[in-house]
């Protein structure tokens, strides 16, 4: 990650945490690096004050980088403490639509991570990821490897609706970025399952067709993960449930072998 895309990140982590009501941020130790520093509005010691800057510029909708993790940096946050941020969040125009965030359920160790695009109409209403048709259906697929809805953690790139259920702009996907990687980081999944376009675009930083998606190795942070199609279309189009069936097989063999890192 660069010290730019590192300002950034701090940036909307502080004013996420401001915006929560908190008073006092505590950063983990050897948080305040030079980039930390900036991103407070400050210079490190020992430093000649930079020039300033103009605002960032929107951020593109695939420049959902992996963070780079470390024990310390998670061991003060927790899955509760995102979701509560995550209720409280105006940061994008979302906020004034919604019914209710969605910051996702499952798990606190759980080993398989699905992530969708964003929150349909009943997942508004109910607060909880993908319990409409698609979400039903979801449920299926999770039980047909002989794994239970509650032994995984469920969430979406987005995690307010967007009216209408349309695409996620890229700065509503830049906006909920860094919740996202906070519950990754937290988790520490075997693997991830990214359902549909937006979400496997938004985590592998392309904009290849699913079909190509589905034949290549794609790894987020060192965790493996597994495009397919979103549910929804398979309610729209039965000819894919054909490859999510074999998708989700791969998962399952990953999730029960899971690579041993160096």
């Amino acid at each position: 990650m660069s010290r730019d895309e590192a300002t950034r990140d701090l940036r909307r982590y502080l004013k996420q945490r401001l915006d929560a009501g908190e008073s006092v941020v505590l950063l983990p130790a050897g948080a305040v690096t030079s980039s930390a520093a900036e991103a407070a509005g400050g210079s490190p010691p020992g430093t000649p004050a930079p020039e300033p800057t103009a605002p960032d510029a929107e951020v593109a909708a695939d420049a959902f980088e992996a963070p780079a993790t470390t024990t310390a940096s998670v061991a003060s946050d927790s899955l509760a403490q995102v979701a509560a941020e995550i209720r409280a969040c105006t940061q994008c125009r979302l906020h004034q639509t919604r019914t209710n965030a969605v910051p996702g359920v499952g798990p606190d160790d759980a080993g398989l991570v699905f992530v969708g695009e964003g929150p349909g109409a009943d997942e508004d209403a109910q607060g909880e990821p993908f319990v409409g048709r698609a979400g039903q259906l979801l449920t299926k697929i999770i039980e047909s490897v002989k794994l239970q809805r509650g032994e995984v953690f469920i969430t979406n790139i987005v995690k307010c609706r967007p009216p209408n259920n349309r695409d996620p702009q890229p700065d509503e996907v830049a906006a909920c970025e860094p919740y996202l990687r906070r519950q990754l980081a937290l988790l520490q999944p075997r693997v991830i399952c990214a359902l549909g376009r937006h979400a496997s675009s938004a985590l592998l930083k392309t904009q290849d067709s699913m079909a190509r998606l589905r034949q290549g190795r794609h790894e987020y942070a060192g965790i493996r993960v597994f495009p397919t199609y979103h549910p929804a279309a398979l309610l729209r189009n039965s000819k894919w449930k054909r490859p999510v069936w074999e998708d989700i097989q791969n998962v399952r063999r990953c999730y029960d072998t899971p690579e041993q890192k160096p």
